[in-house]
């Protein structure tokens, strides 16, 4: 009986494996992150409520809530091939949205440790355009 449960958990295991996006989330730096931003390709998205938007963003940033309820909806109607950057304040929204963004099959994610906090904290500026 053991066996037969240890072959149904590793079969489920590789199951999952296989039917996973494959995407993948590398989170950088503040300096790392503005250097990946100046890349041309790069789609930047702030993931913050829209007032916390208007307070002040990273320049070029898309803004796309969160916490709005159709945050999963949202996402998926971007093109999933593309490069995103994204950030919060903290971290702790974007990372959430990045992994939600790689099960749904986004390819290339990354996320700005620490948020605009660090940003701030490292010398960059925000805009209010």
């Amino acid at each position: 009986m053991k066996k037969v449960i240890a072959v149904i958990l590793v079969s489920l295991a590789t199951l999952t494996a296989c039917g996973s996006p494959g995407g993948k989330v590398t989170t950088l730096s503040s300096n790392e992150f503005a250097s990946k931003i100046a890349e041309p390709a790069i789609v930047l998205l702030d993931v913050r409520t829209p007032g916390e938007f208007a307070s002040g963003h990273i320049g070029g940033a898309t803004n796309v809530d969160f916490e709005s309820g159709t945050f999963e909806s949202d996402i998926n109607k971007l093109d999933k091939t593309k490069v995103y950057a994204v950030y919060c304040r903290s971290g702790n929204r974007s990372g959430q949205a990045t992994a939600l963004m790689v099960k749904n099959g986004f390819k290339t994610v990354f996320n700005l440790d620490g948020g605009i906090v660090n940003w701030q904290a490292a010398g960059e500026v925000l805009v209010t355009n």
